[in-house]
């Protein structure tokens, strides 16, 4: 750890009291929903734009796009956030992610429809990552695994209610109206904005913005998700545009990585990631959050195209995995500051989430919805005190001045995980749903019809990759070491 991180570690800092701390976080709860409903209220309603626009192929996109230009902003938010203040960095936020809102309600056409969620993303990068060092300010690190958990259960339940929200819209009204819903909620963020963060301390510090870091990463990406929706599909696997693409994403990718080494302040500071403790607190929040992110997408996918739920339908199944989740990241987030050993429950909850996905996987061509309800219940339980371990260790391991770096790199890392890991489900299962005819799907409980019975076993390595994330996850838990917690001085009530 460097000097200044040090003398942050020992030496007492002022937080706000309990009271002030709970008002604040109540206060950015909505734009962290906004943010993070974005990366899946399409999943449900994408064939029925398909259909509006008539065109299929471009649909993958609209989700991968976000999440990409949501993957480079967000480290750029953090030192944003530390340079000029947590309020200025929401405001930049809450106007790029309307603008992108206005953009994809009036497009005339998918590629417009893309370039606009691509400029959401760009301001729902900041709506998620500038909302959680807001906590970093306001409580000592002892203290926010009881906070984080609401900004865990606001967090899965937009993902959660993305699916179910963006098919009932696309069912019974207009798609365009998924994005309409965005601006009043966007004014009543700045207004929120506006009033309540005048309470935090000021923590800033002098930065500079690697805008060519992100350019790099985004590049890189879009090259290797490019080529693995081309390939084997458009074009042979070995065919020359698909290596090409692949060869790219790698020199590019190779040119991040020397970016990041010789950059002055890169867009992922190393020093940073030298900690092992905020190294392994950011690979098991990324295999995790990756692993429910592709669940929320696909199984609304699976359910629809193997099982027959109508997009409403499937979106709703999916509440079971919101309310465990969030039950249980609110109780283990109460018990996560007042214990000595606090990786102990969530490394065996975790363990529960794991034989979850695994039985899911197994069970992808014979599923009772009984079954399913009860796997996903599994899932959300054990993922549920699996983020709030991750940040709370990881804010307790960096200078305070920091924390806008440190959360940004977090969150960086796992939307980009997230970007490839949706990209590799979707090879995995989009060409064969979409050869699936009308009326082709089973039933809960039933003997599949052909098509549907391949497509569930598509579905089956789905869930194995799942776990395999889960399993990485677990792996990266085991070696966070167990620091105390720190405290700090808290503002007397008034």
């Amino acid at each position: 750890m460097s000097e200044p991180a040090a003398m942050d570690a020992t030496t007492t800092a002022t937080y706000l009291n309990h009271r002030e701390t709970r008002v604040v976080v109540l206060g950015v709860l909505l734009p962290l929903f906004m943010g993070s409903i974005d990366n899946t209220i399409l999943a449900s309603a994408l064939p029925t734009i398909g259909h509006a626009f008539g065109d299929v192929r471009g649909l993958p996109w609209l989700i991968t796009i976000y999440l990409l230009a949501a993957t480079a902003a967000m480290p750029l938010y953090g030192k944003i956030a530390d340079i000029h203040g947590r309020r200025f960095a929401l405001y930049v936020a809450i106007a790029l992610h309307m603008a992108g809102s206005i953009v994809c309600a009036l497009a005339p056409s998918i590629f417009i429809l893309i370039l606009g969620r691509a400029l959401q993303g760009i301001g729902g990068s900041g709506l998620s990552a500038v909302s959680v060092i807001v906590l970093g300010d306001a409580a000592a690190p002892k203290d926010r695994g009881r906070y984080y958990a609401y900004f865990s259960i606001v967090y899965t339940t937009a993902g959660a209610c993305g699916p179910a929200l963006g098919g009932f819209i696309a069912d019974k009204l207009h798609w365009s109206l998924i994005f309409w819903l965005n601006i009043p909620l966007g004014l009543i963020a700045l207004l929120i904005t506006s009033t309540i963060l005048r309470r935090l301390p000021r923590n800033e510090r002098p930065h500079r913005l690697d805008v060519i870091g992100a350019i790099l990463i985004v590049t890189a990406s879009v090259s290797f998700m490019l080529g693995l929706n081309l390939g084997g599909n458009t074009y042979p696997w070995l065919s020359a545009p698909v290596l090409t693409l692949f060869v790219a994403a790698l020199i590019i990718g190779a040119g991040f990585i020397w970016r990041l080494l010789t950059a002055p302040e890169p867009l992922i500071p190393i020093a940073i990631l030298v900690d092992p403790i905020v190294r392994w607190s950011v690979i098991a929040n990324s295999f995790g959050w990756s692993a429910i992110i592709g669940l929320n997408i696909f199984l609304p996918i699976y359910l629809q195209s193997v099982i027959g739920f109508s997009a409403t339908s499937a979106g709703l199944s999916l509440m079971v995995l919101m309310m465990s989740l969030n039950s249980s990241a609110g109780l283990c987030g109460q018990v996560l500051g007042r214990v000595t050993r606090y990786k102990i429950l969530p490394m065996i909850m975790l363990v529960i989430a794991f034989g979850a996905v695994v039985m899911l996987a197994l069970w992808a061509d014979r599923m009772t919805l009984l079954s399913f309800e009860v796997l996903l219940f599994l899932i959300g339980a054990g993922f549920g005190p699996v983020p709030s371990l991750c940040m709370v260790a990881l804010q307790n391991a960096v200078a305070r001045h920091q924390l806008g770096i440190a959360v940004g790199t977090l969150s960086f890392a796992r939307n980009l995980f997230a970007t490839m890991l949706v990209a590799l489900l979707g090879v995995i299962v989009l060409a064969v749903t979409a050869s699936l005819a009308p009326g082709g799907a089973g039933e809960f409980g039933g003997a599949l019809p052909p098509a549907a019975a391949e497509a569930a076993h598509a579905f089956r390595r789905v869930f194995i990759v799942v776990a395999v994330c889960f399993a990485f996850a677990f792996a990266a838990l085991i070696l966070i070491e167990e620091k105390p917690l720190r405290s700090g001085e808290v503002r007397e009530e008034s």
